[in-house]
């Protein structure tokens, strides 16, 4: 029988915070990195790295790496799907902004929320909880349509090509915490799932980066020093927390606060590269300050 999630607490939304704050200094660096190793490139050498550091920390556990049986099935699946989230978003930044991209993939939650409503009783959200979620991403909307349109001069004829691959990365993202949550990998070790998808994603990601010719690298010690961050803090530490988190809180809650990242990566910009911040972000930010309290609100019919 499946454990019982529980609602968020301090802890969950502490760890969740520094999750969303990593994350969002992780698109910096890969962004800094662009021009010495392609996105591709670098995130699935970092997806390969932190899967030797996986395998690593289970051996000092004495513990077994693959403890649910048939387990490299679902493990395969969310491997793709993490592979295919990332692949979708460098994709779209070929023909969109990035504000767009921020905007339309953190959908994700959403579409986990819809899924999970579907799949598991324990997830459903109600009405309530449901306009959380629409205040969260209208947030987001706010935040970044306000910047981008200040920025830019000129429509790209291309951007809504770019905006709907940025939301089939969103569907995809949310796909994988559906599968987590679905499959013989629900109550598996945070271990084990984050080893199937690092892994996958490593073969997958790298591979691409040669099939589509963005193999060429750029060696230099800064370069060294990001990757180092990568792997250890973005695709090990801040991976292995989220999966923790999945085991024993309610998907659906954590998904939401995700919403948070975006916004992080604004305040970076501001703090690391200078950007302003202007009314749009605070309004945003509000609507997402909103978003977290209601669809964390406390349902009993919702949360037994």
């Amino acid at each position: 029988m499946s454990a019982t999630r529980s609602v968020l607490d301090a802890r969950a939304m502490g760890g969740m915070a520094l999750i969303c704050f990593i994350w969002a200094l992780a698109q910096i660096a890969i962004k800094y990195n662009a021009t010495a190793m392609s996105p591709i490139l670098q995130i699935g050498i970092r997806s390969g790295g932190a899967a030797v550091l996986t395998v690593l920390l289970v051996l000092l556990q004495g513990k077994p790496l693959l403890t649910v049986r048939k387990g490299w099935l679902p493990g395969l699946v969310i491997g793709l799907l993490f592979s295919g989230e990332f692949f979708l978003m460098g994709e779209a930044l070929r023909y969109t902004s990035a504000s767009h991209v921020s905007i339309f993939l953190y959908t994700a939650p959403i579409f986990a929320a819809l899924g999970l409503h579907l799949t598991s009783a324990q997830e459903r959200l109600q009405g309530v909880q449901w306009v959380g979620v629409f205040l969260a991403f209208l947030g987001i909307a706010i935040s970044f349509l306000g910047r981008d349109g200040s920025q830019n001069t000129a429509l790209n004829p291309n951007m809504l090509f770019g905006d709907m691959l940025a939301i089939l990365g969103g569907a995809v993202w949310g796909a994988t915490t559906v599968v987590v949550r679905s499959s013989r990998l629900n109550d598996a070790p945070a271990t084990e799932t984050l080893f199937y998808q690092l892994v996958v994603a490593a073969v997958v990601l790298t591979g691409a980066a040669y099939v589509f010719e963005q193999d060429t690298v750029h060696w230099d010690s800064l370069l060294v020093v990001n990757l180092g961050f990568q792997i250890f803090v973005v695709s090990f530490l801040s991976l292995l927390l989220w999966f923790w988190l999945l085991r024993h809180y309610l998907a659906s809650r954590l998904g939401v606060l995700s919403f948070l990242t975006p916004l992080f990566a604004v305040i970076l910009g501001v703090v690391l590269l200078g950007e302003r911040v202007d009314a749009f972000f605070a309004i945003g930010a509000v609507c997402v300050v909103l978003g977290i309290v209601l669809v964390n609100r406390t349902v009993k019919s919702a949360d037994r």
